[in-house]
């Protein structure tokens, strides 16, 4: 059996306010290229489809295109998992009609995937329960048990585990509760089957981003890696957009990461989908595949300052890229420079100058008294960014001022 992990699509997400819906696509088009170059028999989406969970009308109608492609018109079975971006109920709505087709929508951790019918299709539901499911796909001799684990909360863990663990046991670390799962679950893995899991985890000693959300604060949902079920083929897993296997751990798993770069903290750094080659009996063979679409991320630093970031940008330097821009500079840049940068370069999502001297000019009180708020608000930005307003920022904070005055003045006419 051969199966493709992906995950963390976050359909919708910008960068600095920049749609990448468009890159999006080409991102589903290479994965959808990749499942049939490299005849894929499953496919597993572990979590994070949705960067929110209220996603747009383009986002959803990508990603249910991008599951009817994956799924081959039924001969590829699809399995997604609810990451911490995605709203359970939300994105399994379509259950009903993607079951029929071998695609099984997962939201909660206690979601059994046969409880409304395997469906009449070639890709069958053998047998399930609460967080576990056996799979049959057309030209494999072997059947596939899949632990599913969607982003487990500590209200949506409560569903799972309070139905089979006194109040004892509900009072356990988070770590312990989630191996108690996996050990629990694992009991349907037998010899004859390709044994999985896909799960939206943190496990101890990933590397992150800046581009991920927290799941917990202080830590607390983060999951040591030994509580992995050691009979598994492999697991999947997602919620780290760095592309990267678990080590140690008692059996294959890895983190697929997101398919595109969603920080500048990702500049420079490959990205993946995993196949999986899986037989009963025998060790899985995992390999990664490269992806290489949607507009790379790079961070440039012009240390001898703004010359050689226009000089980058008239040569053409990273053309077709989304640019982090710092520019060592002794001086505030104006406004008309930062407009040149961009002019030249249309990539370019952040001009950050940072001045030679630590010191930089500070407003007195006194410096303040009469000024205007317009000279105020741009004394602001230049203290903050070292750099002069954009024309436009001003004219669009003015106008929020503007609408707010009308807003009041309109009020105390009513009052009167």
């Amino acid at each position: 059996m051969r199966i493709l992990h992906t995950s963390d699509w976050h359909l919708g997400r910008s960068l600095e306010h920049i749609s990448r819906i468009g890159e999006q696509r080409k991102v589903i088009d290479c994965i959808c290229k990749t499942a049939e170059e490299q005849e894929i028999d499953l496919v597993l989406v572990a979590g994070d489809v949705f960067d929110t969970y209220n996603p747009s009308a383009a986002a959803e109608e990508l990603f249910y295109d991008a599951i009817v492609r994956l799924n081959g018109k039924g001969r590829r079975a699809v399995v997604v998992i609810a990451g911490n971006h995605d709203n359970p109920d939300r994105l399994c709505a379509a259950s009903p009609l993607a079951r029929k087709n071998g695609i099984v929508l997962l939201g909660y951790p206690a979601s059994d995937a046969g409880a409304s019918g395997a469906g009449p299709g070639d890709i069958r539901i053998e047998g399930s329960g609460p967080g576990w499911l056996e799979l049959s796909v057309p030209g494999c001799a072997h059947h596939a048990v899949i632990i599913t684990l969607p982003y487990p909360s500590e209200s949506r863990l409560e569903e799972v585990v309070s139905s089979e663990a006194d109040e004892g046991a509900l009072q356990k670390a988070y770590s312990e509760r989630i191996g108690d799962l996996f050990a629990s679950l694992s009991r349907n893995f037998r010899k004859d089957t390709v044994n999985l899991a896909v799960g939206h985890l943190f496990l101890r000693g990933g590397k992150e981003t800046d581009s991920e959300r927290t799941l917990q604060v202080g830590g607390a949902m983060t999951v040591d890696p030994a509580v992995l079920p050691k009979n598994a083929h492999f697991v999947a897993l997602g919620h780290l957009h760095r592309p990267q296997r678990v080590n140690p751990a008692p059996c294959p798993a890895a983190y697929a990461g997101s398919p595109l770069a969603y920080s500048f903290s990702e500049a420079e750094r490959s990205k993946s989908v995993f196949v999986i080659d899986a037989l009963p009996g025998k060790a899985a063979e995992i390999t990664p595949v490269y992806l290489d679409c949607g507009k790379p991320l790079r961070r440039w630093v012009a240390e001898s300052g703004i010359g050689q970031a226009v000089a980058w940008c008239e040569e053409g330097r990273d053309k077709g890229a989304w640019i982090d821009l710092e520019i060592v500079t002794d001086r505030v840049l104006t406004a008309e420079e930062q407009r040149t940068l961009r002019a030249l370069h249309t990539g370019i999502v952040n001009i950050r100058p940072r001045l030679k001297s630590e010191a930089s000019a500070q407003l007195s009180p006194q410096s303040r008294e009469g000024m205007q708020i317009d000279e105020l608000f741009g004394d602001y930005y230049r203290c903050k960014m070292q750099a002069e307003i954009p024309a436009e920022l001003m004219e669009a904070f003015m106008e929020i001022v503007n609408d707010e005055g009308e807003e009041g003045a309109t009020d105390e006419a009513d009052d009167t």
